[in-house]
């Protein structure tokens, strides 16, 4: 099983009913998947926290919500992550492709790569690093499963030597 296989998987065995979007070569396949469930409402969006924005309507309004996107996109999220998710005690699961991780062939993706963990430990959002198709079988439902009882965001960072 490759780890996009495993991801989606997992999102279908987490009861993952709702899925925003954002580009990512990484991700590619794992969003061709969503789009074509019958289950999963996918919206591609443009912004990362216009995605956020959308997950949390959506839980608000019943679903099981989840974003796909690259961590380049963490740092537009912070306020949306803080002021809405945190106050409000909102679960997401968020699926970071984590791109700047050891194998990255682009220079511009290193910088965000390493503040990446980082960011997220600042806003006090826990994270998992599967580094298996294994390894996501297990941890994407733990995380799931964390961020709907404490209602928190709770992140999968996705490294290269993942795909």
């Amino acid at each position: 099983m490759d780890g996009s296989q495993a991801v989606y998987n997992t999102l279908k065995q987490s009861k993952i009913n709702f899925v925003v979007s954002l580009p990512c070569v990484n991700l590619d396949k794992l969003m061709k998947m969503v789009e074509a469930d019958e289950d999963i409402i996918h919206i591609p969006v443009t912004r990362e926290e216009e995605g956020f924005g959308i997950c949390a309507g959506a839980f608000m309004g019943g679903k099981n919500p989840a974003i796909l996107m690259q961590n380049s996109g963490l740092g537009n999220s912070v306020n949306a992550l803080a002021s809405l998710f945190e106050l409000y005690k909102l679960p997401i699961l968020m699926i970071i492709s984590h791109r700047g991780t050891d194998g990255e062939f682009m220079s511009a993706q290193i910088p965000m790569g390493n503040a990446t963990p980082k960011v997220l430990d600042a806003l006090q959002i826990p994270y998992f690093n599967p580094k298996t198709p294994d390894d996501a079988l297990k941890l994407i439902p733990k995380a799931w499963n964390m961020a709907v009882i404490n209602g928190i965001p709770v992140g999968i960072l996705l490294s290269i030597k993942f795909w």
